[in-house]
């Protein structure tokens, strides 16, 4: 960035941001919007700074608290299903931190896999279907596709959170029914 030039003589310096009132307005300012009264707000502090460090969420919106989905200092993660982490003692999602002990794990597959033709193959069959038909050789080549999700549901201590694993193949399913066995048993172990 370029240092701002110094202002000649026949043109007045030019002060960055708003006037600041030389003098204390006849009326108390007035409540930002979406801003909670304050009475340990110091005097003089602007509305706008007030405003920028308050949370605005409607009357009786509980805050989430901080840190809720990060793991305990010191927790070592057991596994991890999605946005699900297991630690010895507790089961941490963005909804909240549960107790391992009674948790109820649910999966279901919500992916599909396709088996089709590739584009290509068909013009490679339509091409060459004189040569003796063995052009209809290429309709024999296919293409697999895995789309959707794998659902993985925890319930404990209060708390419901559900997470989508994406399905990357047909093995994902195997993969994260063998995570969430592997919690289920530690959630009735855990102590």
């Amino acid at each position: 960035m370029t240092e701002p030039r110094a202002p000649r003589e026949e043109e007045p310096e030019y002060d960055w941001g708003p006037d600041e009132p030389a003098a204390a307005p006849a009326h108390p300012p007035t409540q930002a919007y979406g801003v909670p009264h304050d009475p340990t707000r110091a005097e003089g502090e602007s509305l706008a700074r007030q405003a920028a460090y308050q949370p605005t969420v409607g009357a009786g919106v509980p805050l989430p608290a901080q840190g809720a989905g990060a793991p305990a200092a010191g927790g070592q993660p057991l596994i991890t299903i999605g946005d699900i982490t297991v630690l010895a003692d507790s089961v941490v999602t963005p909804a909240g931190t549960m107790p391992l002990r009674g948790a109820v794990w649910n999966a279901v597959d919500h992916s599909r896999t396709e088996k089709k033709t590739p584009v290509y193959a068909i013009v490679l069959a339509v091409l060459f279907v004189a040569a003796c038909g063995l052009g209809l050789l290429f309709l024999l080549l296919s293409e697999k596709r895995t789309t959707g999700f794998i659902q993985v549901t925890v319930t404990g201590g209060g708390h419901h959170h559900t997470t989508a694993v994406p399905a990357k193949g047909p093995e994902t399913w195997t993969e994260v029914m063998g995570q969430v066995t592997y919690a289920r048993s530690i959630s009735a172990s855990a102590m």
